[in-house]
């Protein structure tokens, strides 16, 4: 499923191919996507970045709000840390990605891999990504803060 572009949220990186990795509905899920994009309530003063899960039931079409499982919010933490892993190298290119490459990385789930790449089928992605890039380094001190809580308790727990 190719991730709307034309809505209010404005993906700029995605999975793609999430319905190949979404636990035990993988292969069979109403989960097709997910992406980090620029939230739906920015306006051109207050830029900020938020996550999307891109269903589609034939009942109720896309966008929907819902309870997450979670393996889902562990995917998309693995989404938001490849993300921001991206970023902090993105000075090298231009456009802060490769056009020639937009795949970011693969990562392994399940005997597949998460596709994690620039939303290249964003119109504007020349802009939304310099605002998402900026947008992630305003918030760098909080996020480093919650990330850095996450692997004291994941370091704890053996991980």
């Amino acid at each position: 499923m190719k991730i709307p572009t034309s809505l209010m949220h404005k993906p700029v990186i995605v999975s793609e191919n999430y319905e190949r990795v979404d636990g035990r509905s993988a292969n069979h899920s109403d989960a097709k996507g997910l992406s980090l994009g620029l939230t739906q309530w920015n306006d051109r003063e207050k830029v900020d970045v938020s996550a999307q899960v891109w269903r589609y039931t034939e009942e109720k079409g896309a966008g929907q709000s819902e309870e997450l499982p979670l393996h889902r919010v562990l995917d998309l933490t693995l989404l938001v840390c490849r993300s921001m892993l991206h970023f902090r190298e993105s000075y090298r290119y231009q456009d802060l990605y490769d056009p020639e490459n937009p795949v970011v990385d693969r990562i392994g789930l399940q005997g597949d891999a998460m596709t994690v790449a620039v939303c290249t089928e964003n119109d504007n992605i020349k802009e939304d990504i310099k605002r998402f890039n900026q947008a992630l380094s305003d918030n760098d001190e909080l996020m480093g803060e919650r990330l850095r809580a996450l692997s004291r308790i994941l370091k704890d727990m053996g991980y």
